[in-house]
């Protein structure tokens, strides 16, 4: 349907468009805009593609051996217009094996073999692999018939690996409870600015996937539970009839339900009691499957509201050993969670059927699992929850390049975790905790590594990771928040988010749909926050009486585009106190004037940054004469 617009509104369209170029842009973004594929508007250009796959895979494994096999069928669809001579593949599990290139050492618990493929099929023809060559998390493939635009390539895989003794993101929880994550052979994503992403893992940033459908088969020992990505389809042949209902009645109750207590687990009255029974799982336009296993876990569940015009609901379900107290409140912390950012921040209905947190050692995320450490204290228990759920929205509900653009989901996280933390615990505790955790170690570290700017690509960096993709963003995030109000806000991230979708944003597509959403040209705010090497550090220059209040000069030391509150306090002993958002830095961002009202005598007059914190705060403060 044609839409009309009014010549005001297309000429102010224009005007944010023709702005949006501002920004540095690198020659291989530049390129996927003049290609049509990506759109200053902020929405996917006319041109824009992503591929797929259909997996189905089915993998075996009977703890304590921590051998697992496994076989899929992969067809993969080519949206592209490009004709592909080879395809890349992810062997993440390689990461365990010695020699590969990693981040960091790691002791002999760690390493395995990594993947071992024993059969690979290229369209019923066999593919000559050689598990000695294949070494790395990537590994080119090469057609023998290349794959054209439009059409689709099918792969015939068997594999095998060991898991590791030392769990991280995944591997060996104990004895008989295991973690699989990153467990299966996968097609890279090939995208339209950067071709086949060839970045090695090496253990520390994270992953770029892409939107497939999947079919998992799971086949264990009886007396063994399997939670995985995905809904359970066959409940009633693998589980006893009481343990089904006490799933299925889970389903739609507040109150949690003990799906599996100690005494049914030491009863052996919950699972099948075939030889080895298959669960299976379907998933569909999602970017990743991960499973936990165990013999002993308990199982809980619940469910809750988040989606009131459609009142659909999501189950909300749990893993873990009976003696980590703080599992025990999980899913109710999870209720918490889904419905907060439903109905809050970012306020889009979790987007998925399930969330199951399982315990582990990881504090990780993955589709509609999380995988973290038992606490004892249970405020950093829901704390680190509610960080790793809200990862659904980025990475998982807008597919986030996570190895090139880090901040673009561990920022929002970040910035979701200090927000459902203020609903949770007040503003003081949450401020405080999120100042400690995410600020102080950034803005006490004066090196060169932490104040490379955010757009640095995470893969280039080491050090400097952790504060830019964490910190920095989140407080950009936070103060754009601050400056335009949280309804224009959330509109703006809306368009955002609505664009992008279960698509692969980059970062000017954010840049250029806050601008949409918002209705206004937000790109020096962009640029001083992502584009410099700024950080936070504001001095109090000069405070002048004149009518009416006090004239103050402000030097922006450190040159980030940041709130700050004007604490006046008058000689009769009371304080007042004025807020300036970052758009008092948009024409100088190094040095402004600005007035405040008073209508009495100022004995002295401070600047307070808030969770903002201020790397020197010794000029922050005037004595006013």
């Amino acid at each position: 349907m044609l839409k009309s617009f009014s010549i005001p509104a297309l000429l102010c369209l224009f005007m944010i468009q023709a702005n949006a170029q501002n920004l540095y842009m690198p020659r291989d973004i530049h390129k996927a805009f003049n290609k049509g594929t990506r759109d200053v508007s902020g929405k996917p250009g006319k041109n824009y593609w992503q591929n797929t796959g259909n997996y189905n895979i089915s993998i075996s494994l009977a703890p304590p051996s921590r051998l697992v096999k496994g076989v899929e069928q992969i067809t993969y669809f080519n949206n592209s217009p490009d004709t592909l001579k080879r395809l890349n593949m992810k062997l993440i599990l390689n990461i365990h094996r010695p020699g590969v290139a990693r981040y960091s050492s790691v002791n002999d618990d760690y390493l395995t073999s990594g993947i071992q493929v024993d059969n690979f099929l290229v369209n019923g023809a066999r593919h000559n692999w050689n598990n000695t060559t294949a070494a790395g998390t990537n590994q080119a493939i090469a057609l023998a018939t290349p794959l054209m635009p439009h059409d689709s390539v099918k792969l015939n895989i068997d594999w095998h690996f060991d898991l590791s003794k030392e769990s991280g993101r995944e591997g060996m929880i104990d004895s008989t409870t295991f973690y699989l994550a990153y467990f299966y052979p996968r097609v890279s994503v090939y995208d339209d600015y950067n071709g086949w992403d060839t970045l090695a893992f090496l253990d520390a940033q994270e992953f770029y996937n892409d939107f497939n459908n999947y079919t998992l088969n799971v086949t264990v020992p009886k007396n063994y539970i399997v939670w995985s990505t995905g809904t359970l389809q066959n409940p009633n042949q693998v589980l006893q009839p009481e343990a089904a209902k006490r799933l299925q009645q889970s389903m739609t109750s507040d109150s949690t339900i003990h799906i599996a207590t100690p005494a049914d687990l030491a009863a052996k009255n919950i699972t099948a009691q075939n030889a080895t029974n298959t669960w299976t799982w379907t998933a569909t336009d999602i970017s990743d499957m991960a499973v936990g296993v165990s013999d002993h876990y308990n199982w809980d569940g619940a469910s809750v509201l988040v989606d009131d015009a459609t009142h659909r609901i999501a189950s909300v379900q749990a893993a873990y050993p009976d003696k980590s107290q703080d599992f025990h409140h999980s899913v109710q912390f999870s209720r918490n969670a889904l419905g907060w950012f439903s109905h809050n921040w970012p306020g889009v209905p979790y987007p998925f059927p399930k969330m199951t947190v399982f315990q582990g050692f990881a504090d990780m995320e993955y589709p509609m699992m999380v995988n973290d450490s038992h606490e004892e204290d249970l405020g950093f228990a829901q704390l680190v929850q509610d960080h790793e759920i809200a990862h659904t929205y980025f990475p998982f509900y807008m597919g986030i390049n996570e190895t090139r653009y880090g901040f673009m989901d561990e920022g929002w996280a970040t910035t979701f975790e200090l927000l459902i933390g203020t609903a949770e615990n007040g503003k003081k505790k949450a401020d405080d905790f999120y100042k400690k955790f995410r600020v102080e170690g950034y803005i006490n570290n004066p090196s060169t590594m932490e104040d490379l700017p955010v757009i640095t690509p995470t893969s280039e960096l080491r050090r400097g990771y952790g504060n830019n993709a964490y910190g920095k963003p989140s407080l950009s995030y936070l103060a754009l928040k601050d400056m335009l109000g949280d309804a224009l806000f959330k509109k703006a991230l809306h368009t955002y988010m609505n664009n992008w979708h279960g698509k692969h944003p980059i970062p000017w597509d954010y840049f250029n749909s806050m601008n949409a959403g918002s209705g206004k040209n937000l790109n020096w705010f962009f640029n001083n926050w992502f584009f410099t090497n700024g950080y936070i550090d504001l001095g109090l220059d000069n405070a002048k009486a004149v009518a009416g209040g006090y004239k103050l000069s402000i030097n922006n030391i450190g040159g980030f585009a940041v709130p700050f509150d004007v604490i006046v306090t008058y000689t009769d002993g009371t304080t007042k106190s004025t807020h300036a958002t970052a758009a008092v830095w948009e024409k100088d961002s190094k040095h402004i004037t600005i007035t405040i009202n008073a209508n009495k005598t100022a004995k002295s007059i401070a600047l307070d940054g808030g969770i903002f914190m201020d790397a020197d705060v010794s000029n922050n403060q005037l004595t006013v004469k």
